[in-house]
């Protein structure tokens, strides 16, 4: 990045009319007042520094890959407030305004264009309500104005408006883009003869004065960044440009999507599309992040890394174009998770769903799956892996753009007829995310506490008779409130030497159970035993359900609590062991590839944060 050689106001904005200074898409749109124009003309006028600018010198190989906008040259509240495309610009090299877009647009719009805005206390769908006006200087002014703090009095006016004080009053209005056709002295002179005001010194020093800012004196100062690593200048963006709200990549990146849909308007409809999502079910908390990064894994990328190299106007028209099938697919994988159980409270991984989806996506799948008989077996696999590796402590983490490209390739060559579970293992092996547990692991899941996001898919899969499409509950079997109230043990006669451990084991998993929403209303704070009694009218129904929740021996009080706990735990290690088919001993599990055979670990990706 380099200092450039400082140029004139005329000349920047002659570059803006020929296209030469264009806007990037991320930038955002222009939102300066007519207030904030005024004095920026008044600070050049009083010799005031506006500040650098910084330009991205993009080569014409560059050029053609991307939209680039106009800058705003006649401001219209309602009819034209956002910056037009350019269009195709042909093969040339162009200059795009990474720092220092409201500047430009306000000396564009000072000096070549209008300002519109809508009259105060009068109806929107009024056409008299939005008078076009154009910048004005008052000759005969010069002076501090105490309200204003200004020195120049610069306003937008209407053409009436202007020519109200010009017959000699204490206003002589000079419309501003007027000295775009003074170059000379003579014109100079002949400017103020032909505004009847030769012979006023005020006036001849304030338009001399304007003549000098605008074609004279070099003003625009600007750093050239002549790098074509689209990486690099976008993170020279975020940087310049965080004083106010801070721009996160992603902004950025949808900025870029934006400005290359033609159809449809890519930032409404993914925004539109996160909200939807996380609105299925108990809610869940996905961004626009995951959105992106699923668009690139559906659409079959190569590289899905998130990077703006990846969102060139190729991949975008291809995301617009394959739109509508990737929203259907992210809907239905998260209906899915939904009918699974999982939510924004216990889903630990957020990119768990775009496998999901992009098998979804190519089996074409529809809402049916949910229900049919003919993809049970398919629906208890899926269901089996996410809770797996939901389970599992490290698999969505680093890494996750190599696992993601894997995990797709495997579905791609294995994912046919059914949801292709040891092959999808193999690969998460293959890369040291093995769904293989350990008896320590084990002993770790059974220690969760309450409120623990991996808490919920090991009693899933513990227990699965709850339904979990239906609004359920992970709670206590005996009561938090029972067990954490030292004046009720002592109470019940237990020993002050095991008051500590009961603490401790009220929120573990040998102590938490799913229940369906009104279960446990119902439940509260009564002991199991009789809640057991009242809920169930049978002997033989509750025994079941004792067996059910691996509960057989469940005490009548909390004073047999820790013998409970303890061979409830144990039974279900051995339940869970079982289910993982976990190895003993020196046992090796067959299928699970030894340390040689993985892929190591490379960190984590960049872009990857919030996913």
């Amino acid at each position: 990045m380099a200092f450039q050689t400082p140029i004139t106001i005329t000349s920047a904005v002659e570059k803006i009319h020929r296209r030469d200074y264009v806007l990037p898409a991320i930038q955002r749109e222009f939102v300066w007042s007519r207030d904030k124009i005024t004095r920026l003309f008044d600070s050049l006028m009083r010799g005031y520094p506006i500040g650098s600018f910084l330009m991205w010198q993009v080569d014409e190989d560059n050029a053609g890959r991307f939209t680039f906008y106009d800058f705003m040259r006649d401001y219209h509240e309602r009819d034209n407030a956002h910056c037009a495309p350019t269009g195709p610009l042909g093969n040339r090299a162009v200059t795009a305004i990474l720092d220092g877009q409201q500047r430009l647009t306000a000396l564009n719009i000072g000096l070549c264009g209008s300002f519109t805005a809508k009259l105060p206390r009068m109806w929107a769908n009024n056409p008299l309500a939005y008078p076009k006006k154009q910048l004005y200087l008052n000759l005969l002014h010069r002076g501090q104005d105490g309200d204003l703090g200004v020195e120049y009095d610069f306003r937008f006016l209407a053409p009436e408006e202007a020519l109200t004080d010009n017959g000699g009053g204490a206003a002589h209005w000079y419309r501003v883009q007027d000295i775009r056709d003074v170059r000379t002295a003579g014109d100079l002179i002949r400017a103020l003869r032909h505004h009847g005001v030769a012979d006023n010194d005020t006036a001849g020093d304030v338009l001399t004065r304007l003549h000098e800012v605008v074609h004279v004196i070099p003003t625009v100062n600007f750093f050239l960044e002549e790098a074509q690593e689209l990486d690099k200048v976008l993170n020279i963006f975020i940087r310049v440009n965080s004083g106010g709200t801070v721009l996160s990549y992603s902004d950025l990146l949808l900025s870029v999507a934006t400005a290359q849909w033609v159809e449809r308007d890519a930032r409404e409809s993914i925004h539109r599309l996160v909200d939807e999502l996380n609105d299925v079910g108990q809610g869940f908390a996905f961004s626009k992040d995951l959105i992106l990064k699923a668009g690139l894994v559906l659409l079959g990328k190569g590289d899905i890394r998130f990077k703006v190299d990846n969102f060139d106007r190729a991949t975008m028209a291809d995301l617009e174009k394959h739109w509508a099938d990737i929203e259907r697919s992210l809907r239905l994988a998260v209906v899915l998770l939904a009918d699974f159980g999982f939510s924004r409270v216990t889903l630990t991984a957020n990119s768990v769903v775009i496998p999901l989806a992009y098998y979804l996506h190519r089996r074409g799948l529809e809402d049916g799956c949910r229900t049919s008989d003919a993809f049970r077996d398919d629906r208890a696999a899926i269901r089996r892996w996410l809770q797996r590796s939901l389970m599992k402590s490290g698999v969505w983490g680093s890494g996750l753009d190599r696992l993601l490209t894997g995990l797709r390739a495997t579905l791609e060559k294995e994912g046919g007829q059914g949801w292709p579970a040891e092959a999808v293992e193999r690969e998460m092996a293959r890369q040291g995310k093995s769904l293989r547990f350990e008896p320590t692991e084990i002993e770790d899941l059974l220690d969760l506490t309450y409120g623990s996001k991996r808490l919920f898919p090991m009693l899933a899969m513990l227990y699965p008779g709850v339904d979990t499409r239906d609004h359920f509950h992970e709670d206590h079997i005996f009561p938090r409130s029972v067990l954490r109230s030292r004046v009720r043990l002592r109470k019940a006669g237990l020993p002050e030497d095991k008051l500590p451990l009961i603490e401790d084991c009220a929120d573990r998993a040998a102590n938490l159970q799913l229940l369906r929403g009104p279960e446990n209303i119902s439940k509260q704070a009564h002991l199991p035993a009789t809640w057991l009694q009242e809920h169930f009218q049978s002997t033989a129904e509750r025994e079941s359900w004792l067996r059910e929740y691996d509960a057989t021996g469940l005490p009548e009080d909390v004073t047999g609590f820790l013998e409970f706990y303890e061979a409830r735990r144990t039974r279900m290690r051995h339940r869970l062991m079982n289910l993982l088919e976990v190895a003993t001993g020196s046992e090796q599990v067959a299928g699970t590839p030894d340390a040689s055979q993985t892929v190591p670990d490379d960190g984590p990706d960049p872009g990857n944060e919030g996913l």
